[in-house]
């Protein structure tokens, strides 16, 4: 169903809800039905019952009731769904509607069609002799003043209730029954109506789906236009869905994934022209001091001192590939589990300024360390600590503190000071960025090492100016 199209899914889905709803109510509908309708039918009954009764004073005269014969009983106009009879229970006897007397029960059922043709009582509602032998049996032994039954004859289901009453001073049962044609021809003709109904519901879902689709696919297929650009590399053009749903949410986060592939496309941009403005430097100076050499000239004035630039140009150089080789290094570790060791920073403190305070011997180096053992990854740190050295080595002039103690529990701070002139404040803001290089900066990259290497370690580094110097702190 995945591989269809969305407003073929979307009118499955409909199809297959109205469907199962259509199934449903096919199976529960004539049930409750059928049982609503049951119940009503012994209501129509027992109330036609009454009236009944309530008829039989107005209708008989005593006189005729004690001399065996009575007047012919009608029942209601307004109650002609409901058919009676009455039995009396003493002799048995059974008074049918439209005939004058009683009629013993022996001659009925021993002889039925005679008897009941004849005597022209025989209605086409009334019970058959097999059930009328039945419910005669049935009200023998009822003990009830009311009680309801039902009888099957054929495909055909009749309801009766049996009543306990009197009639002039004798006791009778009141025989009033219904067919159950009326209840099936309700039952029937309401579940075709709702066959038909369900039906045309299972035709038109088609309708609401294919707006309902075109509701949901038009912003998706704008995105899907908008991402196929992007794949194209064109990111200019900015994603606006104007919805707060699911499918806004979406295009904002397409629309994230543009400003980041934007800013990422004027970053490499950025990154091309500084590397090669880095590269070439060096390399021209190089060139053209051996091309120098090669005539006979000296730049600096002697052989020595112009192969010292030479070799000072060619580490700057390699410097530099060195570092974007580590950078790039850095990347690939971002995507995979960092290596943890555990390691004093004070001891690697330590170890790093004895090897780079010899590259000038006149800083005054005062070093505060309380022991800090944290978990990383110690050539990392060690790199962190060379290239931060270095930028202090380069720009104090008299003096490089360092101090680390714990912060909390958890973190520890190193804070380092030197006394050379204050960050340019156009500089500040950018100062960890790539490429981005003070007055004596040399390729701009050894900050930016830092502050990806302090990030893998979720550690946090900034600088700050102070009132005669630079302090730069780094929360590990």
């Amino acid at each position: 169903m995945k591989n269809l199209p969305l407003s073929l899914q979307i009118w499955l889905v409909f199809a297959v809800i109205t469907l199962c709803i259509s199934i449903l109510l096919c199976i529960l509908l004539p049930m409750t039905l059928r049982d609503f309708f049951t119940k009503e039918i012994y209501a129509t009954i027992e109330s036609a019952q009454g009236m009944m009764f309530d008829r039989f004073n107005d209708e008989f005269t005593r006189e005729a009731w004690q001399s065996g014969r009575v007047f012919v009983f009608q029942p209601p106009q307004d109650m002609r769904t409901v058919n009676h009879f009455m039995v009396i229970e003493e002799s048995q006897a059974l008074i049918f509607p439209g005939f004058p007397i009683p009629l013993p029960p022996e001659e009925l059922l021993n002889n039925p069609p005679l008897n009941l043709f004849k005597a022209k009582v025989r209605h086409p509602m009334l019970p058959p002799a097999g059930l009328l032998g039945n419910i005669l049996d049935k009200i023998k032994n009822q003990t009830e003043d009311s009680r309801r039954y039902s009888g099957q004859v054929g495909d055909r289901k009749m309801f009766y209730v049996a009543k306990k009453g009197k009639v002039m001073g004798d006791d009778v049962y009141l025989i009033s029954y219904m067919w159950d044609t009326y209840r099936e021809d309700l039952v029937t003709t309401l579940f075709k109506r709702l066959a038909t109904i369900m039906g045309l519901a299972f035709v038109l879902s088609w309708v609401p789906s294919l707006g309902l689709s075109r509701y949901l696919t038009s912003p998706l297929v704008t995105l899907e236009k908008r991402v196929e650009k992007l794949a194209d590399r064109d990111w200019q053009e900015p994603i606006q869905l104007q919805r707060e749903d699911e499918i806004g949410r979406l295009g904002k986060s397409v629309e994230q994934l543009r400003q980041q592939l934007l800013l990422q496309d004027e970053t490499q941009q950025s990154i091309l022209q500084n590397i090669s403005h880095e590269l070439k430097t060096p390399v021209m100076v190089i060139q053209s001091y051996i091309q120098a050499i090669k005539d006979g000239i000296f730049p600096k004035g002697d052989l020595t001192r112009t192969l010292q630039v030479i070799e000072e140009e060619s580490g700057r150089l390699q410097k530099l590939i060195q570092n974007l080789l580590y950078l790039t290094k850095l990347d690939y570790l971002a995507t995979h589990k960092p290596t943890r060791d555990n390691f004093e920073m004070d001891m690697l403190i330590k170890d790093v300024v004895e090897r780079l305070r010899w590259h000038r011997k006149e800083l005054d180096w005062s070093l505060k360390l309380s022991p800090v053992k944290i978990s990383g990854d110690l050539e990392q740190w060690r790199v962190v600590l060379e290239n931060l050295l270095d930028n202090q080595i380069r720009y104090a002039h008299s003096k490089i503190d360092i101090t680390l103690a714990p912060d909390d529990e958890t973190t520890a701070l190193l804070h380092i000071y030197n006394d050379g002139p204050n960050i340019e404040p156009e500089i500040m803001e950018t100062l960890f960025q790539k490429y981005n290089k003070g007055y004596k900066g040399k390729s701009g990259l050894g900050l930016a090492i830092v502050d990806r290497i302090i990030s893998l370690h979720n550690g946090k580094i900034w600088a700050e100016n102070e009132a005669k110097g630079v302090s730069f702190y780094l929360n590990i």
